[in-house]
């Protein structure tokens, strides 16, 4: 398990930023080498290039040398030969334990020249896990906005012990709501979409007005939409991260939700969507805590009725969900979050006929839950005696 912590620092630009160009040179120069030769071994890059380089750059330190080595190649394995990985003169440079020195608050990194040395200032909120975990490496950026170098020090430990004991949640991610649980609870998303419209209005006419002082508005209004919509997620997920008595959760997968053919308004709502985030910021919560974040196809998660399996899309209507066979009436979005996770229930629990475990029948073509575990059973009656 790894967490990031990053601390603004005060370095010398005179040697980082000359530092930051050569090591994009050896990093395009080895992508080049790397397409040519249609390899991504380190060790024939080495033989090939590592004399040479030495010779073309040799401010660069050797161990920092190999480290941007080690990226390039890297990147192309990631890619396998399908793209041009490309770094930009202030791109971000990775230090290991060669080129980086952390003693309690005192760090020295490698640079053009002798080491650089660096008293570090530790947020009240990052102390925990810069005082108790370990630390294994760090990344060093350069905003050209504010002209800031940030210093990015990544801290590991030991995975805590999974959660065994604990029901399942289900979770329901839309655009109305931000998030809605199997056990009722909303996350609205009123005041999001409030926010988003009124950064769109204006920026629509900050680029409409076109001036020197609009054009700087606009550059220190850039990224304020990210980072309140950055927060909110923080804040849902850790809610929901820390519910009493939960061990895992279950989610739709929506990787491809954004390649459907949709309308203007509705392209615009769909790519301000921030799902992934709140699922990323869910699952490095949930580690920390022991527990874990499953997924489940999300195909007519909200047609479906949860308690006799009918599916139509005649049974929802908006926010309302009205099942055509048994009458079952409930808010759409919890019944869709009471489906996603059942239907987790049933792909993670064994079907052999014993006791204990679920029975599947065929209903409509899609396999439905008939009879789970003690705590679907309990959630199922819960449900009809609403």
């Amino acid at each position: 398990m790894k967490r990031t912590v990053s601390i603004p620092v005060n370095l010398p630009r005179e040697r980082f930023l000359p530092l930051m160009g050569f090591c994009a040179e050896i990093f395009n120069q080895h992508v080049d080498w790397a397409l040519a030769n249609k390899t991504y071994n380190k060790s024939r890059a080495h033989k090939d290039l590592y004399a040479r380089l030495r010779l073309e750059y040799p401010t660069i330190p050797s161990a920092l040398l190999q480290t941007v080595r080690d990226m390039a190649l890297e990147a192309v394995k990631a890619t396998k030969f399908k793209r041009l990985p490309r770094k930009k003169p202030t791109s971000a440079l990775r230090y290991d334990d060669r080129t980086i020195t952390l003693r309690g608050r005192a760090l020295t990194l490698s640079c053009i020249g002798k080491r650089v040395k660096v008293v570090l200032h530790i947020p009240e909120y990052f102390k925990e896990v810069y005082e108790t975990w370990e630390f294994s490496g760090a990344t060093v950026t350069y905003s050209k906005h504010s002209k800031q170098f940030w210093l990015r020090l990544v801290f590991e430990k030991n995975d805590p012990p999974k959660e065994e004991k604990g029901d399942v949640l289900g979770i329901d991610r839309g655009l109305y709501h931000l998030a809605v649980t199997s056990e009722k609870q909303f996350f609205s998303s009123s005041k999001i979409r409030a926010t988003q419209r009124r950064y769109l209005h204006n920026r629509k006419k900050l680029q409409q007005k076109g001036t020197r002082s609009s054009k700087r508005h606009l550059r220190k209004m850039s990224g304020r939409e990210k980072r309140f919509m950055k927060d909110i997620n923080h804040c849902v997920s850790k809610k929901l991260a820390n519910l009493p008595g939960i061990s895992k959760y279950a989610l739709e997968d929506l990787t491809s939700i954004r390649n459907q053919r949709r309308n203007k308004k509705m392209n615009k709502w769909m790519a301000s969507w921030t799902f992934y985030q709140l699922e990323q910021f869910l699952a490095y919560k949930s580690e920390a805590r022991g527990k874990t974040v499953g997924y489940v196809d999300s195909r007519y998660t909200s047609q479906r009725c949860s308690r006799c399996g009918h599916q139509t899309s005649t049974n929802r209507k908006k926010s309302r969900f009205n099942c055509k066979s048994c009458g079952y009436r409930e808010h759409a979005d919890i019944n869709a979050a009471y489906n996603i996770r059942d239907r987790y229930i049933l792909s993670s629990t064994p079907v052999d006929g014993g006791a204990g475990h679920s029975q599947l029948s065929n209903r409509n073509g899609y396999a439905h839950l008939v009879c789970v575990d003690n705590q679907l059973q309990a959630a199922s009656a819960c449900r009809r005696g609403s």
